[in-house]
C-alpha cells in the first residue's frame, strides 16, 4: 500500500513538471502610453492595433515590433494616417514610439459634388408620313390627319338665263 502511495506522489509531481514551461519568463510585448492629438481638436483618433479615442487624448497601446498608425477622421476634413515606429528601450529605459505625441493636422475638404440631375425625356411629336404635303401656313388644320376630307369645290352659281334674241 505504501509503494502506491508513493508512486501515485512521484506520478503527480512529474506531471506538474509537464506543465512548466519557460515562455512564462519572456516579457510580453511593451505596452507604450501614447498622446493623440489633432488639428482642429474633436477628430476620432484610431490606431491599427485597437484602441482609438476623441482628441486630445491619451491610449495605452500594445506594440508590435513592427509599429502600428493612427488615423484621425472628422466631418468635413480629409482622413490622415500617420504611422509610428516602436523605439526599444535598454537595460534602464522602457521602450517608446516615436512620435510621442502623434499629432495630425486635418486638411478641409473640397465641397461635396453636386447631385446629378436627370434629364426629363418629353415625348416626341410624330413625324408626317413620307410624301405626305407639309400643312399649309394658314391652315387652320395643322395636322393632316385631323383635316376633313377634300371635298368637291361647290357648284357654281347657275347663270341667269342669256337673254334670247327676238323675243
Amino acid at each position: 500500500m505504501r509503494r502506491a502511495i508513493v508512486i501515485a506522489a512521484a506520478g503527480l509531481s512529474l506531471a506538474g513538471c509537464s506543465s512548466f514551461s519557460l515562455d512564462a519568463f519572456k516579457p510580453g510585448p511593451p505596452t507604450v502610453q501614447v498622446q493623440l492629438d489633432s488639428t482642429p481638436q474633436g477628430a476620432d483618433a484610431l490606431t491599427s492595433v485597437g484602441p482609438g479615442c476623441k482628441t486630445p487624448c491619451s491610449v495605452a497601446v500594445t506594440v508590435p515590433d513592427t509599429g502600428f498608425s493612427v488615423t484621425y477622421t472628422l466631418n468635413r476634413f480629409q482622413p490622415v494616417t500617420i504611422p509610428v515606429q516602436l523605439v526599444n528601450g535598454d537595460l534602464t529605459s522602457a521602450a517608446t514610439v516615436n512620435p510621442n505625441p502623434v499629432v495630425a493636422e486635418l486638411q478641409p475638404a473640397g465641397p461635396p459634388p453636386k447631385p446629378v440631375r436627370k434629364r426629363v425625356m418629353k415625348p416626341k411629336k410624330p413625324k408626317p408620313p413620307k410624301g405626305a404635303p407639309p400643312p399649309a401656313a394658314g391652315s387652320p388644320f395643322p395636322d393632316q390627319e385631323q383635316a376633313p376630307a377634300a371635298a368637291a369645290p361647290p357648284p357654281a352659281a347657275p347663270a341667269a338665263p342669256a337673254p334670247q334674241p327676238g323675243r
